[in-house]
């Protein structure tokens, strides 16, 4: 059946009335979107969410026909890693991030000593998911959420975080018009999933909300103890860009083949500048974008802390190069 953007439905003080009537049409219109919503309601006030705040998330989530397309397009052209790092490592973007960590200086080192994550890498996922807060995206999250969970394809997973953005609301960090993000979910200007926000959002400012749309100080603090929590080591560096002598066996490449630093070394594996490899990390996976014909990059475990934050090669090298960027600058 065709769903209308517009109709929504109310869930308000006469709701419970309507309940019955509600799961009636349900039974008699199966795919019907706000039909669907009564479960959703129900699970969340079983999970002990209020159901005052079910009422007023729910009121008027709606139904969002573009989020579908979006989850389902198939990029029309596949970037390559070359392609990538000149769109998103451009020299705007790094002269704004050196500026970033210069304005929020006194404020990015507080954060730094409790969490023990640099300031560049906490500036550089910040600018890369948000562009430093100018995009943290205009959709409303309980519609985009409840969307993709009634559409099926990853039900589960999407009703989880749904429920994780009701109980976020009633424990009071944002109001329902203001829970905005991108079209999958994430919020605000580090672009949580909601169950991330529950983990690891921070409130900084001590104002008892976790506000990661707005307040400076819960932004940053929670990105630093989000990349924490995920295995950052303080002091340790990602990786770094290297040089393979002719004849080199590709196959040694991959993240699942790790050697200590001194095994690459002896497999003719030197630093970009030609000299033998630095640092005191004591293993690291080679990685080849590109392929044998491609650059090459020797990454360490905070490498691989970034990806888990997003399992992208292209994106974890990308937050290293431009932390990179602002500690030459």
């Amino acid at each position: 059946m065709t769903l209308r953007v517009s109709r929504r439905i109310m869930f308000a003080a006469p709701f419970i009335a309507a309940t019955s009537a509600v799961e009636g049409r349900a039974e008699t219109a199966e795919g019907d979107f706000y039909a669907f919503l009564v479960g959703v309601r129900r699970d969340a006030i079983g999970r002990g969410i209020r159901a005052s705040t079910v009422d007023l998330a729910l009121r008027n989530a709606q139904f969002l026909p573009h989020v579908i397309e979006l989850d389902r397009k198939q990029p029309e052209r596949v970037l390559t890693f070359t392609q990538y790092m000149a769109k998103v490592i451009t020299p705007q973007r790094k002269e704004d991030a050196r500026r970033q960590l210069a304005e929020n200086r006194v404020l990015l080192d507080a954060i730094s000593r409790r969490y023990n994550v640099e300031p560049n890498i906490i500036v550089a996922l910040w600018g890369l998911e948000s562009d430093f807060g100018r995009l943290p995206g205009n959709i409303p999250t309980i519609s985009a959420l409840a969307t993709l969970t009634y559409d099926g394809r990853r039900g589960a997973y999407f009703r989880s975080e749904l429920i994780a953005a009701l109980r976020i609301l009633d424990q009071g960090h944002i109001r329902v018009e203001d829970m905005v993000g991108s079209w999958a979910g994430a919020m605000g200007q580090p672009q949580f999933m909601p169950s991330s926000f529950l983990d690891y959002a921070v409130d900084y400012d001590g104002d008892g909300r976790r506000d990661i749309w707005n307040s400076r100080g819960d932004v940053l603090a929670s990105i630093a103890n989000y990349i924490r929590g995920l295995g950052w080591r303080g002091g340790q560096s990602w990786g770094q860009d290297v040089l393979l002598p002719n004849g080199f066996n590709p196959g040694f490449a991959g993240l699942n083949a790790r050697r200590p630093t001194g095994e690459w070394s002896r497999l003719g594996v030197r630093s970009i500048d030609a000299g033998p490899l630095a640092g005191r990390e004591s293993e690291a996976s080679l990685v080849m974008p590109e392929g044998a014909n491609g650059p090459a990059l020797l990454v360490y475990a905070n490498f691989r802390a970034i990806m888990k934050w997003n399992p992208s090669t292209y994106f974890a090298v990308s937050v290293g190069y431009l932390a990179d960027s602002m500690a030459r600058g």
